[in-house]
């Protein structure tokens, strides 16, 4: 799950996968902006064919607690 989380942020923000690991901060560490993050979002969703809560994701601040959260959702 995190090698095509990584494979996707690299759609939205200049970094290289191998630069991506499980304690990066989307904003702080990688550049997201919450346009970008939102955008990622929805791209996770068709991608695993998931429903993302907004209120669940409001917590998450790492591509580590982000995969976890896709984990649990993808089942």
């Amino acid at each position: 799950m995190l090698e095509r989380l990584a494979e996707i942020i690299c759609n939205y923000v200049e970094v290289e996968p191998s630069d991506i690991h499980e304690d990066s901060r989307f904003m702080e560490d990688l550049g997201f902006t919450s346009f970008d993050f939102m955008s990622m979002l929805g791209e996770l969703e068709e991608e695993f064919d998931i429903e993302i809560d907004q209120k669940e994701v409001s917590d998450i601040r790492t591509v580590g607690q982000a995969a976890e959260y896709l984990e649990k959702l993808a089942g």
